[in-house]
C-alpha cells in the first residue's frame, strides 16, 4: 500500500449554513438542506426546493456569493489545519475546482448593468480573482490553478493535488471546490433535462439505490481541505485514485460501463490496495436510473460481501462542481467522529444500502463521482 496524503483541515459552506459544524449536524440529523425559494419555474412564478447557500460571509469579500463562499470555506480549513498542528511549507499551492463561477455577477453584468462596470467590479468576474485574493491574504506562493471536470471536479481536484505533491511541485495544497450556481435559470434547464426536481421535498424524488427515485434536488456548496504529508492530525488519508472518460455521450453513461469499471479498477491499482480491503462505497448516487444502475453493478461485482454503500445527495442536494467535495467532507468527518452520516432509507432498495447514521467500521472507502459528459473518477480513502 502506497503512502497516503493527509486531509489536515476542513471548511464548508453548504445549504445547511456557514461552517463545518452546520454541515455535520445536518447530515447526522438526516434532514435535507433544501428550503423553498421563490422565483423558479418556466415563468418564475413558483417556489422550488433548492439547497442554496444562505446569506453570510465576510462583507469585506465583496458582494459575490461565489467569492464569499470560496474564501469563507478556505479560511475555515486553514484555521482548522493550523489548530490541528499543521505548519505550512514554503510552497503552498491552491487548487480551485469550479464549473460555473460567478453566475450572479455575470448575469448582473449582462442584464442589469449592460456591460458597464468599473475596473474593480469587472475584475471580480475573473476566475483568477478569488484565488489571487486568497493567496495574498495568506502569503502563499505555490501554484494556483482552477480544475474543471463537471460533477467530478472535486475528485479531479483532489487527485491533481496529490499529483502536485507526488511530483514535489508543492509542500502543501489548499484545495477548494465551489458551486453556487443554483439560479432559477440553471435549475430550470436541469429540470428540462429531466434530472432535477424541485416541486417535491428531496426525499420524495432523490432516493439513490431505492425504488421510486427519479433524480435530485439542486444544491450549492463550497468545501475546502488542507492537504499535506507532514504535520498535524489527519481526518483521513488519500491513498490514490483514477480518472477516465466514456467518450460516449454528452449526458449519458456508456451502458457497457467499460470505462467506468476500468476507473474503479485502476484506482485500486494506483492506491496499491485489493478489493478485499474495501468497506464502503461513497457513491456519486444522484438518484437517476442510469447512475444507480452503473454504480450498483460495479459495487456488486467489485466489492466484498460485507461492503456497504451510501450517497448523501438526498441531504445536501446535487452541488454540481462541488458535489464530490461535499461528499468527501462527509467521509472525512465520519472518520473523525466515528459515525457515517448516511441518509435514512425511505423505500425498498439495494440490500447493502446504509440506513441512517451508522458506526464506522474498519476498512477503506471508495468515493466515486460520475460527471456529466463522461467524466469518471474514483478516490481511495483510508483512516
Amino acid at each position: 500500500m502506497v503512502s497516503g496524503l493527509g486531509v489536515r483541515g476542513l471548511g464548508a459552506v453548504t445549504g445547511y449554513g456557514w461552517g463545518v459544524e452546520p454541515l455535520w449536524e445536518g447530515l447526522l440529523g438526516g434532514k435535507h438542506a433544501a428550503s423553498l425559494l421563490d422565483g423558479y419555474g418556466e415563468d418564475r412564478d413558483r417556489a422550488a426546493w433548492v439547497a442554496a447557500v444562505p446569506p453570510g460571509g465576510d462583507d469585506a469579500d465583496g458582494p459575490s456569493r461565489f467569492g464569499r463562499a470560496m474564501r469563507g470555506a478556505a479560511r475555515e480549513a486553514i484555521a482548522d489545519a493550523r489548530a490541528r498542528g499543521w505548519r505550512e511549507g514554503r510552497r503552498v499551492g491552491l487548487l480551485h475546482a469550479v464549473v460555473l463561477g460567478e453566475v450572479d455577477l455575470w448575469k448582473d453584468f449582462y442584464l442589469r448593468r449592460g456591460g458597464d462596470l468599473s475596473k474593480r467590479e469587472y475584475l471580480r468576474l475573473m476566475p483568477s480573482t478569488p484565488m489571487s485574493l486568497l493567496m495574498q491574504e495568506f502569503d502563499f506562493h505555490g501554484p494556483a490553478m482552477n480544475v474543471s471536470a463537471m460533477c467530478s471536479s472535486g475528485n479531479a481536484g483532489l487527485l491533481t493535488a496529490k499529483a502536485w505533491l507526488d511530483a514535489g511541485i508543492v509542500d502543501d495544497v489548499v484545495f477548494v471546490a465551489t458551486d453556487v450556481s443554483a439560479t432559477p435559470e440553471n435549475v430550470l434547464h436541469f429540470e428540462r433535462l429531466g434530472v432535477a426536481f424541485t416541486e417535491s421535498e428531496p426525499p420524495e424524488v432523490c432516493r439513490p439505490f431505492q425504488e421510486g427515485s427519479s433524480g435530485f434536488a439542486m444544491g450549492e456548496a463550497s468545501v475546502a481541505m488542507v492537504l499535506s504529508r507532514s504535520g498535524g492530525a489527519s481526518y483521513l488519508n488519500v491513498l490514490g485514485g483514477a480518472m477516465s472518460h466514456d467518450a460516449h455521450h454528452v449526458t449519458s453513461i456508456d451502458p457497457d460501463l467499460t470505462d467506468v469499471t476500468r476507473c474503479f479498477e485502476e484506482a485500486l491499482d494506483n492506491a496499491g490496495v485489493s478489493r478485499s480491503d474495501l468497506r464502503y462505497l461513497n457513491a456519486h448516487g444522484p438518484g437517476t436510473a442510469q447512475c444507480d444502475r452503473a454504480e450498483s453493478e460495479i459495487f456488486d461485482a467489485l466489492f466484498p460481501p460485507e461492503a456497504e454503500l451510501y450517497s448523501v445527495k438526498p441531504l445536501v442536494g446535487h452541488c454540481q462542481g462541488a458535489a464530490s467535495a461535499v461528499e468527501l467532507a462527509a467521509t472525512a468527518l465520519a472518520h473523525d467522529r466515528g459515525t457515517l452520516p448516511a441518509p435514512p432509507k425511505v423505500a425498498t432498495g439495494h440490500p447493502r444500502l446504509l440506513d441512517g447514521p451508522t458506526p464506522l467500521a474498519d476498512g477503506l472507502t471508495l468515493k466515486s463521482s460520475l460527471g456529466m459528459g463522461g467524466h469518471n473518477s474514483v478516490v481511495v480513502l483510508s483512516p
